[in-house]
């Protein structure tokens, strides 16, 4: 099956922000992203802005014609933005506000009627909901339970293990990922992955529609160039 590339490029927006003017012009960035081919934007706001900030999601909405997913945590001020915006997904976090990044997926169960009560409002909305999760077959089928679309599987341990056991890293996404389609969700994964272990983890993990890659991505783009980086991540998910 086709798994699609989304390009997080909340990292452009960090080089922006730390000279406080507009280079590079995140929406620029954006735009070209989708012209090299890639096949959606995300980005992900923080109550601190440190990064991608409100009015970025707002000026991205028109520009962006593939797919754009906006992820955070489901706060008040970060659901009236989406409901607003109307991405054509979100993906919850449980990132907490001062989180460097996202470093973990959401136990489903104890969060079961707070996630629900989300989902139901992103449904009405006509926006498609992913939950960030671990590979916890169980954890994934209560996301199923909460009414999610699809499953967000949290990669940095495959990344982490990958180097020295490739086949023990993808295991357990084998297994969580079937899981997901057995319960009826789609299956997306980001955290870590890149040049090294992107192939692997496409040919081996079934069902999966789309990776979400940032910093891995924009790193490599100093080197390549960002049409040259865009092809080559493309190319591993072929």
């Amino acid at each position: 099956m086709t798994t699609n590339l989304s390009v997080n490029i909340n990292k452009v927006a960090t080089l922006r922000n730390a000279r406080g003017e507009n280079v590079p012009d995140v929406t620029r960035v954006a735009v070209d992203c989708e012209g090299f081919g890639a096949d959606g934007i995300t980005v992900h706001p923080r109550p601190d802005e440190r990064h991608i900030r409100r009015d970025d999601v707002y000026a991205l909405r028109p520009l962006v014609k593939t797919e754009f997913n906006i992820e955070g945590y489901p706060a008040p001020e970060f659901m009236d933005l989406v409901l607003k915006v109307k991405p054509e997904q979100v993906t919850l976090v449980p990132d907490a506000p001062d989180a460097l990044t996202s470093n973990g997926g959401w136990e489903v169960a104890p969060n079961l009627e707070f996630l629900t009560g989300i989902i139901d409002s992103l449904r009405e909305a006509g926006i498609r909901s992913s939950i960030f999760v671990g590979t916890d077959p169980e954890n994934i089928r209560m996301a199923a339970k909460a009414g999610a679309d699809r499953v967000e599987l949290y990669t940095k341990p495959y990344a982490d293990l990958y180097p020295r056991d490739p086949e023990a890293a993808v295991a357990p996404y084998v297994e969580a990922s079937r899981a997901a389609h057995k319960a009826g969700l789609g299956v997306n994964a980001g955290h870590d992955l890149n040049l090294e272990n992107l192939a692997y983890f496409k040919q081996n993990v079934p069902y999966l529609n789309e990776v979400s890659i940032g910093h891995a991505l924009i790193c490599d783009a100093l080197y390549l160039g960002l049409p040259e980086t865009i092809r080559r991540y493309k190319a591993c998910l072929k």
